[in-house]
């Protein structure tokens, strides 16, 4: 079996995702897509009839982000037409699993070059959602009280405000997490840590529309934080459906004797942003023939699923599936990246597994940077090569909680 090569990654800076604020907000979806591709073609001198497929993580598949993103960017991007692509929703960890799928590809054998990435325009979801809403048209949001049943599906913000109960994990606990994330990303965007990946967004004239991070509040303190609102202590008390449970009563059917406190805020929440990255992977025989310079080898890939209520706790299960598959341990991982989603899924994952915390999101994380749904699980591999080569690290391990109680896993080497 033939080794799967990470030759390059790139992204977009992130920007604020709500519509008359982020600069980025009035673009298509697929210019974000296109700007990733064509950083990739001429970065790496790229033969784009050689490329075997894109595959995209886009979650929001409807208005703008509807119709095969990854196939559209690559023509968006002046890509040759015999390139195929394909578009795939695995909710946040969409982007790790489109990654996961190119590896699996040219491990395979079937395939020599396929790049790999993702989009979300949350200022487009989102916008798109009200008005649907407001129209009337999205009914219940699609719930399904057959499905409900089953496995009650709560609101993310209050699974996350359950999960603190039961873990004994502190509002002021979350805080300091947050106020660590904007003081590692201040770092990391001082020092430059991201220029290697970050591409300027440009209009069709060539005008500069962003070149750098939007979202970050580097100057973020725990007093600051202690007088915020908590964000889901409304919602855990509306219906979940017209004339349905609340997204409280959803997770106590499940844990009657949970006492959720709202505990969450913006300050402990993923940022909303827009974005798109992508990663160019190949086989050794391409990268060889092409002069292609191998950057890191996919190791080892893994999928988990776990409690559907609580949701967000499947980060720590895929993290010893994927180790146990590259027969690592985890005091072999240099650089941990575990998506910030909700503080307290890392402060889990960190007294779960022992994790050192100066290994963990070593440059900050959503919390601070943003959270484009699609694309961060490719933002997160790329961040997680930068810094293996910044410190000379050996193995990354990247995960991320994902809706509907799954996480899909993934480990690098530099090489």
């Amino acid at each position: 079996m033939t080794e799967a090569y990470i030759i390059d990654a790139v992204r977009t800076p992130r920007s604020i995702g709500k519509i008359g604020k982020g600069a980025l907000a009035h673009m298509h979806p697929q210019h974000l897509g296109a700007t990733v591709l064509k950083a990739l073609r001429e970065r790496n001198n790229l033969e784009t009839a050689d490329v075997d497929d894109v595959i995209w993580g886009t979650s929001a598949q409807f208005g703008a982000q509807g119709g095969d993103l990854g196939r559209m960017a690559a023509l968006d991007a002046d890509y040759d037409v015999r390139v195929s692509g394909v578009t795939l929703d695995r909710f946040c960890g969409s982007g790790i699993t489109a990654t996961a799928l190119a590896a699996a590809q040219i491990r395979s054998g079937m395939e020599d070059l396929v790049i790999a990435g993702g989009t979300e325009m949350m200022s487009q979801v989102n916008d798109y959602i009200g008005r649907a809403m407001h129209a009337g048209l999205m009914g219940d949001m699609g719930a399904n009280a057959r499905l409900q049943e089953k496995h009650p599906q709560s609101n993310q913000g209050v699974a996350a405000d359950a999960i603190a109960a039961i873990e004994g994990i502190s509002r002021e606990e979350l805080e300091a997490f947050g106020v660590e994330s904007q003081r590692r990303a201040a770092i990391a965007l001082r020092e430059g840590r991201f220029d290697k990946s970050v591409v300027s967004v440009v209009d069709d004239a060539g005008t500069v529309l962003l070149d750098h991070e939007e979202y970050p509040r580097p100057g973020t303190t725990a007093e600051v934080l202690a007088t915020m609102k908590p964000a889901f202590e409304a919602i855990a008390d509306m219906p979940s459906r017209q004339d349905g449970p609340t997204f409280r009563e959803l997770i106590n059917r499940r844990y009657p004797d949970v006492d959720i406190k709202p505990v969450h805020h913006v300050g402990t929440s993923s940022g909303v942003v827009d974005g798109a990255a992508a990663l160019l992977l190949s086989s050794k025989a391409y990268a060889d023939a092409h002069g292609l310079r191998p950057r890191a080898r996919v190791v080892a890939t893994a999928n988990v699923g776990d409690d559907p209520t609580l949701m967000l706790n499947a980060p720590v299960p895929a993290a010893r599936k994927v180790l146990a598959k590259a027969g690592l341990t985890t005091d072999d991982i240099d650089v941990w990246e575990v998506n910030e989603a909700f503080a307290v899924v890392v402060e889990k994952f960190i007294r779960d597994l022992g994790i050192d915390r100066s290994k963990i999101n070593i440059n900050g994380g959503a919390i601070a940077l943003g959270h484009p749904i699609g694309a961060t699980g490719a933002v997160l591999i790329g961040t997680a090569l930068d810094e293996l080569e910044r410190s000379g690290g050996r193995y990354a391990l990247i995960t991320m909680c994902a809706a509907g109680g799954m996480a899909p896993a993934i480990i690098i080497e530099r090489v």
